[in-house]
């Protein structure tokens, strides 16, 4: 029987994590590992939640939860983008940099409906300004987005 060191034993016995950090994937060890999984939980919360709420945005809290599983876990960013609802509209940003037809109307009808409030509620007439240039600048990334080829995402 040949004897074996300590140091065959630890690989032969290296884990998948080990094997993906080495490998260039993400080091499931990492200390920082609960953090990305805490932000990828509550951005895809707050993204589910903007599917039936009107005023709440679904789109850019997708895309941190994508980024925050990417870091975090990649069992669930694979989740993700497989999943029947949110992954088409990962995909596309993710290969296209597109957005559905429907979500740049609703991105920029809520825009505006968040100046209106804005305008509405400001003491001073610099913070509506102000709102407004942000606002219109974002605006004006959106739309000018490819639009994706299928019509199931829009």
């Amino acid at each position: 029987m040949g004897h074996i060191n300590s140091s065959e034993t630890q690989k032969a016995h290296m884990t998948e994590q080990e094997s993906d950090s080495r490998s260039g994937g993400p080091d499931l060890r990492h200390p920082w590992r609960w953090a990305y999984l805490g932000v990828g939980y509550a951005a895809l919360g707050l993204a589910a939640a903007g599917v039936v709420l009107p005023l709440l945005p679904t789109t850019p809290f997708l895309l941190v939860a994508a980024w925050a599983f990417a870091k975090g876990s990649p069992r669930l960013e694979a989740w993700l983008y497989r999943h029947p609802r949110f992954g088409p509209f990962l995909i596309d940003w993710r290969d296209r940099r597109a957005i559905p037809r429907r979500a740049k109307a609703a991105a920029v009808a809520g825009m505006a409906g968040s100046w209106c409030l804005v305008a509405y509620g400001a003491e001073r007439p610099t913070v509506p300004v102000i709102a407004g240039v942000v606002m219109a600048a974002v605006a004006l990334y959106v739309v000018t987005r490819p639009t994706p080829e299928r019509s199931s995402a829009e």
